[in-house]
């Protein structure tokens, strides 16, 4: 399935929000290693017109080795990534002077066949290829963040039919969250991610088969229409009064959790 330019943005911006909670079990799970020590490092090594790295971190593992950590998500069966992860490679060394680990995590559903590595009269080089459909899709159930939970949906759904294990994905989502603002967020991610499976239609019979154990007032689409109501008003509350959180919370019939996100986004906004 070729994919959109607005639909690669809408999966960046989804491995982007979910990234920080994910990493420690993609590294233990689909990468091997454990750590024990992770620092972030700063994105500027590229100098060319190319992205920045999707993931870049100083890592100490439980063998005691010290390395930079590279890993990349990609959608896109992409012929030319081996040559976008040497140059990184090279930077990478230059700049840090240490080893470097580096790993492509393949989203696609089918099997990539994108090069992963250069052999030439003088010069060798090699990177680590992984693909979520590869993976069973319970190590991402059987997590409490619901930040992993969504990436079940991209993952081997084994001799499950894809509807039962979608409802699994799903409940799974509404046990793990604990505020209404969370699970439409997280809900909303399957929604799109769901087109990279072709899974649409499959995730809307599951959601409306399990309706019964997810209140109405959890439900997405009302969620959707209700949220925006009321960050409306406490946009107006947050900008006309010198309320504090927990009040304008009390009035709103919301979390204070809910009314500082919005803070955030009017500061971020400005």
């Amino acid at each position: 399935m070729k994919q959109t330019k607005n639909q690669a943005n809408q999966y960046d911006k989804i491995f982007k929000e979910n990234i920080e909670a994910v990493i420690p079990s993609l590294m233990q799970n689909v990468l091997g290693i454990t750590a024990i020590f992770m620092e972030e490092l700063p994105d500027d090594v590229q100098h060319t017109k190319e992205r920045k790295p999707d993931v870049l971190k100083k890592v100490t593992d439980n063998q005691g080795n010290t390395f930079v950590l590279q890993i990349e998500f990609q959608v896109a069966d992409e012929p030319e990534m081996v040559y976008r992860m040497a140059e990184y490679y090279i930077m990478l060394e230059r700049k840090y002077k240490m080893s470097v680990k580096q790993f492509v995590i393949f989203l696609g559903n089918a099997v990539p066949k994108m090069p992963t590595q250069i052999e030439r009269e003088r010069f060798k080089f090699s990177y680590l290829l992984f693909s979520l459909s590869a993976m069973d899709y319970m190590i991402f159930v059987n997590s409490n963040k619901p930040e992993e939970i969504v990436l079940g949906i991209l993952a081997d759904f084994k001799e499950e039919d894809p509807e039962n294990a979608l409802k699994q994905i799903l409940q799974r989502i509404e046990e793990t969250t604990d505020t209404d603002f969370s699970l439409q967020r997280y809900f909303n991610q399957l929604r799109v991610l769901a087109q990279l499976r072709n899974l649409d239609l499959k995730l809307k019979n599951a959601m409306d088969s399990i309706s019964k154990y997810i209140k109405e007032e959890r439900d997405v689409l009302y969620l959707r229409g209700r949220d925006k109501e009321k960050e409306a008003l406490i946009t107006n509350l947050l900008k006309q009064t010198d309320f504090n959180f927990e009040k304008i919370a009390n009035l709103a019939n919301t979390t204070v959790d809910f009314v500082k996100n919005i803070k955030q986004k009017l500061t971020a906004d400005k």
